[in-house]
């Protein structure tokens, strides 16, 4: 071996090991892992679940911290910007990540500020509105939308949020005018729902499925190829004519770009540990989640696609995300 090659192999070695060395020790003291949106909604509720199976893989506590509003760009920005060390995760969506980044300005890069984990799982959307509202089904909601142009309220978990885009993916395809209607998160927005003053809205199943069963909102159509079994009386919108309406939120697991590889292949495993455990996919099933199996490079490659559809979707539909 020649002089120079040695030098090269020496100075890899060199910048290999200070990472190799940080993933022997880590995790050594507690995660933070950051969710963009309000305590008590759906990606709550997947993102504690998460925690606390992470933790007892990693062998340390995952601290959830909520940092709701911008679209989901203030707990984005705020991983963005934190040290790449593996101590601070990000629950990701498509708001994080595509929506919000692409219609305003961010401190961040939605996809180059971040090395993704994984994918972590899907919630499919469905409509719902206040008991008051006039109409049984998808089709007389839709000739009562028509004939009350701009008079109906939906809520949503936010601008550029997953039933954000929903809403006005169903206001395209189904032709009729909605006014939204933006809260942070989905479980300020379901309040207001259940309370009824906001009649409509297009949340993850698992935002709204208690009080469907309570009678407090009822279910008009459900944004999945086939139907909840939870709600297996409800359709789905492909049975009511709408085969384009297929929508959910997906949910990833990111780190600040620069965390070192072992640290986030560490994690990658342990993620992918917690989505075999039964007890996780008893969670995931509770919350109609489906389970997303991709890692690393196959999540990036997700994400990078899902946001090509979108913009896609918004040159087609002319929506708005932003005011």
């Amino acid at each position: 071996m020649n002089t120079r090659r040695r030098i090269g192999l020496a100075l890899a070695l060199c910048m290999a090991l200070p990472g190799a060395r940080a993933a022997d020790n880590y995790p050594s003291h507690a995660l933070v892992l950051v969710n963009p949106y309000a305590v008590g909604g759906p990606a709550d509720l997947l993102g504690r679940a998460l925690a606390k199976e992470l933790g007892d893989v990693l062998g340390q506590s995952v601290i959830v911290e909520n940092k709701p509003g911008g679209g989901a760009s203030i707990g984005a920005g705020y991983v963005a910007k934190a040290a790449p060390d593996g101590y601070t995760l990000l629950l990701g969506t498509a708001a994080a990540h595509t929506v919000t980044p692409a219609a305003t300005k961010v401190p961040y890069k939605g996809i180059e500020d971040f090395t993704f984990v994984g994918m972590v799982a899907n919630v499919p959307n469905i409509l719902t509105v206040y008991p008051s509202v006039p109409a049984r089904d998808l089709k007389a909601f839709v000739a009562l939308a028509r004939s009350e142009p701009g008079k109906l309220n939906y809520a949503s978990a936010g601008m550029g949020s997953s039933p954000h885009i929903a809403a006005e993916m169903f206001k395209y395809y189904a032709k009729v005018d909605l006014v939204h209607v933006p809260y942070k998160g989905a479980a300020p927005a379901v309040n207001d729902m259940v309370a009824g003053t906001v009649p409509v809205g297009l949340l993850n199943i698992s935002a709204v499925l208690p009080f469907i069963k309570a009678g407090k909102l009822r279910a008009l159509a459900y944004a999945n190829k086939e139907r909840s079994p939870d709600l297996p009386d409800v359709p789905t919108f492909a049975e009511d004519g709408l085969p384009a309406m297929v929508s959910g939120s997906w949910y990833s697991l990111a780190v600040p770009a620069g965390t070192p590889a072992p640290i986030v292949d560490k994690l990658a495993n342990a993620l992918k540990t917690v989505q075999e455990r039964p007890g996780f996919k008893k969670i995931l099933a509770a919350q109609n989640a489906i389970a997303m199996p991709q890692e690393k490079q196959q999540a990036t490659d997700y994400i990078r696609a899902d946001g090509k559809q979108l913009a896609e979707l918004v040159k087609a539909t002319g929506m708005k995300l932003q005011d």
